[in-house]
């Protein structure tokens, strides 16, 4: 083989191997960038009888059910403070006088963890407006208890939405 045609077939190899990697480079610069999957803030869980529930497992939603401007926001910075996981504030479809839990079942742990938060709080019948326990804060609500309670006992199987990530 004489040098020129080595020469050729060189060139010819490296101008074939920087067409495959421009047309492969191309591609990958065009394709859509992949889309994150959002993590969703909780999951339902089932608990057994006899299990404790901690604060940093349960997911609260609030609502303003009264006519104060923020006051779900600061009640639900009340409730992160303490260690629960916060799953969202928002204005209440409808007012409310006194603090709300809106759940359907009143024995559910997180519900009963929540409810020992506030004062004089009630165990309605409601929509799940946001994720996790939805509490409706209303007219008369001044501030959580001062006596704040970290975790409660399971008294029946029951199913709550445990904060992703939470052990």
């Amino acid at each position: 083989m004489t040098a020129g045609l080595r020469t050729a077939l060189t060139l010819g190899g490296l101008v074939a191997i920087v067409l495959v990697a421009t047309l492969w480079g191309w591609a990958a610069f065009t394709e859509p960038f992949p889309e994150e999957e959002a993590v969703p803030i909780c999951e339902d869980t089932a608990v057994t009888a006899g299990t404790e529930v901690r604060r940093d497992q349960v997911v609260v939603s609030v609502f303003n059910g009264s006519g104060r401007s923020g006051l779900a926001g600061a009640t639900d910075a009340q409730l992160e403070e303490r260690g629960f996981v916060s799953g969202g504030i928002g204005d209440s479809p409808q007012p409310a006088a006194s603090t709300q839990i809106w759940s359907d079942d009143p024995t559910n742990p997180a519900v009963q963890l929540v409810q020992q938060q506030f004062k004089g709080a009630q165990v309605v019948p409601g929509d799940a407006l946001g994720p996790g326990v939805v509490v409706v804060v209303g007219e008369k609500f001044q501030a959580l208890r001062k006596k704040q309670v970290e975790s409660v006992v399971a008294e029946a199987d029951a199913t709550f939405c445990k904060a992703t990530g939470a052990e």
